[in-house]
């Protein structure tokens, strides 16, 4: 087998990630051992969401199945796309269920969330969702950890439909049900959705903010680029202006 190692682009957060043969080679962190562990337990309880762990190689890198494919631009998911990717994501909680983290287990989790009842991903975007043929996976495991249902939704419905400052909230509404409804919410959960996508939107503002005082990166170096920073703020903005739309979409001849 090949040992050429090419470099992969497109990624804020893993440094040095790179390709070999079948393989991704990402450098061990320390929560690496539980994101090892959780990836193992998807595989083992079926879940094709997620890529196979495939341990460590020779310089103590996590090693990975590549799945070959490309991501797509939000704008590029259809109506049945976006109730396909909830669906995904419902999946990989409805799987997630049953994972017993390993004792003392760390995780890499950069945003507290509203409260913690399963491991989640935190990072359910386009730019993590690689279609492959029929497969659809979702890549960048390093940041999962404890979270929420709808923490984790939330994320994925502002990045997916995407809920952005330069959006048109009737058509938004629309595809955030799309999405909402793949994945099965209850009444209680869409009622609760949209002050928590605000919330976790807000969030990507504020953790700019933070680095650029602590160093953190990469997000100091995306918030002193400034595009990432406005995008965040403007984004919570647009979402919190249009509550009742969400809401109304959400609810709207829902009998669950």
């Amino acid at each position: 087998m090949s040992d050429f190692e090419e470099r992969l682009h497109g990624g804020n957060v893993a440094d040095s990630v790179v390709r070999v043969g079948a393989t991704v080679r990402k450098p061990a962190t320390s929560a690496t051992s539980s994101v090892e562990a959780l990836l193992e337990h998807l595989s083992e309880v079926g879940f094709q969401g997620s890529p196979q762990t495939l341990g460590r190689d020779e310089k103590g890198r996590h090693v990975l199945e590549y799945v070959p494919g490309a991501t797509q631009e939000p704008f590029s998911y259809t109506s049945e796309e976006l109730a396909r990717v909830g669906r995904l994501v419902r999946e990989f909680h409805n799987r997630a269920k049953s994972f017993v983290p390993p004792t003392n287990a760390h995780w890499n989790v950069v945003i507290s969330p509203d409260s913690e009842e399963l491991i989640c991903h935190h990072d359910l975007a386009p730019w993590n969702l690689v279609r492959s043929g029929e497969r659809w996976v979702f890549i960048d495991w390093d940041g999962s950890g404890p979270g929420s249902v709808l923490w984790d939704v939330a994320y994925a419905a502002q990045t997916f439909v995407p809920l952005i400052a330069s959006g048109e909230p009737a058509f938004d509404a629309l595809r955030l049900r799309c999405l909402v409804d793949g994945y099965g919410l209850d009444r209680s959960q869409r009622e609760k959705l949209p002050e928590l996508i605000v919330k976790r939107t807000r969030a990507m503002f504020e953790l700019g903010q933070r680095a650029s005082i602590t160093g953190e990166q990469p997000w100091a170096r995306l918030h002193a680029e400034g595009d990432s920073s406005r995008h965040w703020r403007e984004s919570a903005d647009y979402v919190e202006c249009h509550l009742k739309i969400w809401h109304n979409a959400l609810l709207a001849d829902f009998n669950g």
